[in-house]
């Protein structure tokens, strides 16, 4: 068992308008228990920068601004060739944020759905573009070997293989696929030989350690047992026909436990006791979620009561959901369970939950103590303003750098159920943006959604990360039968940031590592982690907004293995990398 260390390899990037080199040269003392001895590391290596400066705040208050078609992201997601009202058709897709080539650049892989009827033509696959660094992206999908054409839903990101190359998982209205990194800027598909092809209905997924044996293993939620042959037919009031909900199918899925074996991975869902509960499974987050230093997954589930599997350490989970507390709402009705977050919202160092919701429910925060929780959604203000829309991607992030963390939600609509927003899209809505106030009360910014002109959009998927490294967290849309955006953050100016690489020891995102920064008097958690919202896969670095502060005194990183290190002073504005010693 290593031993806390200080001021491991620390390496760091300035945003500039151009490329150059910083390098940090910092000596740790470690003062080891029961014995006083010296360790002086190696200064961290130089890492090149392409960045450019943050936007100055929009003059008509919008906090982003939409580029998605001005920088060359152009993708039409296409649920089918002709609306039949099969119920996958509402359902999809996701949106994924990784470096694939190695550059420092977040590149986005959007998932495609396509047509459920087989018989049919083979339609466009998923996308991949590639960030140029320059506020640009260019569409790489052939030259990559990317494009399945499986009827698309989710995506998860990780190097599953520790090659030092980040690997993609999609999953599917069928067999879900596994993309090999290759290295040299394609993929290939390792699907039979990897052993991860699950047939069933695959929402969101993730890459996790599970039993803390140093590799990836991958956990699949599944939604409904569902084919073409058993469809239903649905109405609403009217008549008309509209799309099911998903409990008139009455078929909940069991999702999926694969363990890494090396490269080749083992189902090992009923060996963990994974079969004992399952639901319409559409979120997944996952942490320590009651403090006993073992990873624990949550499973969002639509209309059914929420599972939320504790980690035994012998290889098992148990469902505790209903014990816990956040299995249903404060009322004990079993939600309409879309995306999910586990975030420490409270600083208090126990991760809680936010989970939304169908119109006519609220979008839900599960407050955790002690690994017990309560729905404090009311208190935090969050209620109301969810009501009247359907909530899918989410995520928790400082967008306007005021040290307390902000809330974005997309919406979209899964049947007629009233008047259209917008003729021309009758499942079309605005999304959300709040503005955290202090005290951990939220309260939604206008114009509504965040940007000066209102967008609505069939929003599903939703991935956070800092895609033109400025040093604020942008958006990356993916709309149900529409063009995906891209929101790039202006607010971020008006405040400062710190941002972090964690890298274990082999060079791979250190995913499950908590981050915590000291600064100005404030202490502030996050968690190195890329599965969560609806479907999609997250930037890996960790961002935090420091207000007027201009440096970090300390920084401490707990390690997947249970060590921690040690770091700081830390000016700020700049992205390092920390790696594990």
């Amino acid at each position: 068992m290593r031993g806390d260390s200080t001021d491991h390899r620390v390496a760091c990037r300035r945003p500039a308008r151009a490329a150059l080199v910083v390098v940090f040269i910092l000596t740790a003392l470690l003062i080891g228990a029961g014995a006083g001895w010296w360790w002086s590391q190696p200064g961290p290596s130089a890492i090149r920068t392409k960045t450019r400066t943050p936007a100055d705040p929009s003059p008509d208050g919008a906090w982003f601004e939409e580029a998605a078609k001005a920088s060359g992201l152009a993708f039409t997601h296409r649920p089918a060739r002709a609306i039949r009202y099969w119920f996958p058709e509402i359902m999809g897709s996701g949106v994924g944020l990784f470096d694939y080539d190695g550059d420092d650049d977040l590149d986005v892989y959007f998932v495609q759905s396509g047509d459920l009827d087989r018989s049919a033509a083979i339609g466009p696959g998923g996308q991949l573009f590639r960030n140029r660094g320059d506020g640009a992206f260019e569409d790489v999908t052939a030259a990559a070997g990317l494009g399945g054409t499986g009827y698309g839903m989710g995506c998860t990101c990780g190097d599953y293989d520790a090659d030092s190359d980040i690997d993609l998982y999609v999953t599917n209205v069928g067999p879900n696929v596994l993309y090999r990194n290759n290295g040299d800027g394609t993929f290939a598909d390792v699907t039979a030989e990897a052993g991860v092809g699950d047939a069933g209905w695959g929402t969101s997924c993730g890459f996790v350690d599970y039993d803390s044996d140093d590799d990836l293993d991958l956990y699949v939620v599944n939604y409904i047992t569902w084919s073409p042959q058993h469809e239903l037919r649905c109405s609403r009031a009217s008549g008309e026909q509209d799309y099911c909900s998903p409990n008139n199918y009455n078929a909940p899925a069991p999702s999926v436990l694969y363990r890494n074996d090396g490269g080749r991975f083992s189902d090992v869902t009923v060996a963990a006791g994974l079969r004992k509960a399952f639901g319409n499974g559409l979120g997944l987050a996952w942490g320590d979620l009651n403090g006993d230093g073992r990873v624990d997954l949550y499973v969002a589930n639509d209309g059914l009561p929420n599972q939320l599997w504790i980690n035994n350490g012998d290889g098992t989970f148990f469902d505790q959901a209903l014990l816990a507390g956040c299995a249903v709402n404060r009322e004990g009705y079993a939600e309409a369970g879309m995306g999910v977050q586990a975030i420490d919202l409270e600083a208090d160092g126990a991760l809680d939950l936010f989970v939304t919701h169908l119109n006519n429910e609220t979008n839900t925060f599960f407050s955790n103590r002690d690994g017990l929780f309560t729905d404090t959604t009311a208190a935090l203000a969050l209620a109301m303003p969810s009501l009247v829309y359907t909530g899918f991607g989410v995520g928790f992030a400082d967008f306007d750098h005021d040290a307390d963390l902000d809330l974005y939600v997309v919406n979209g609509r899964v049947t007629q159920w009233g008047p259209p927003i917008d003729a021309n899209h009758p499942f079309a809505e605005p999304n959300q943006l709040y503005r955290n106030t202090g005290g951990h009360r939220f309260e939604e910014v206008l114009p509504r959604g965040g940007t000066a002109e209102l967008l609505v959009d069939n929003s599903r998927g939703a991935a956070f990360g800092d895609v033109d490294n400025d040093g604020d967290v942008d958006i990356v849309v993916s709309n149900n039968g529409g063009d995906a955006r891209l929101l790039r953050n202006t607010a971020g100016a008006r405040g400062q940031w710190i941002m972090f690489r964690v890298l274990d020891a082999r060079g791979r995102d250190a995913l499950g590592s908590t981050v915590w920064i000291e600064a100005a008097g404030r202490k502030q958690r996050r968690d190195v982690q890329v599965a969560f919202s609806y479907c999609s896969s997250n930037d890996p670095r960790v961002h935090f907004g420091l207000g007027t502060a201009n440096s970090v005194e300390k920084v401490t990183v707990r390690w997947p293995d249970g060590t921690q290190s040690t770091h700081g002073m830390l000016p700020a504005g700049r992205i390092y990398e920390l790696r594990e010693p």
